[in-house]
């Protein structure tokens, strides 16, 4: 029973890198929008409800369809400043999948925002962070704490 539930994860894990990675690498083609200033007369109270996902167009695009990719394992996603990405995983999504997750995640991410530092922060569904994977362009390297 327990290798058959092993597997299980194993699977999942699998089956979201390559539905992340094959979405990621088929909208390569697709060039981001510089990020756009908000309109005259809207004030900063106002702001949250247009900067929900990401605080520019690129960011909010790609929290968007970090949800629309990943329904039933993210409940949230947000972009800011082009480099740092935070994601809500629904209670699914066993402690041993959280890492691999996070990889997927940050590969993505790293395609869409290249040539610079990146950070992915993993949150339980009760928002507590759970993870901080830190991507280096210099090392090419990912560091999880």
């Amino acid at each position: 029973m327990k290798i058959i539930q092993q597997l299980r994860r194993i699977v999942t894990a699998l089956v979201l890198t390559l539905v992340l990675t094959t979405t990621v690498a088929c909208s390569a083609g697709v060039q981001a929008k510089q990020p756009t200033q908000l309109p005259p007369g809207i004030s900063r109270s106002g702001d949250y409800a247009l900067l929900e996902r990401g605080n520019s167009v690129q960011g909010q695009d790609f929290g968007n369809w970090v949800i629309g990719t990943a329904k039933g394992i993210v409940q949230d996603a947000y972009v800011r400043d082009n480099n740092k990405l935070g994601v809500v995983i629904t209670p699914q999504v066993r402690p041993t999948e959280v890492r691999p997750l996070a990889k997927s995640l940050l590969q993505g991410f790293h395609k869409n925002f290249p040539n610079q530092d990146l950070t992915v922060l993993m949150y339980a569904p009760d928002k507590k962070l759970i993870l901080t994977a830190q991507y280096d362009t210099q090392t090419n390297q990912i560091e999880y704490k």
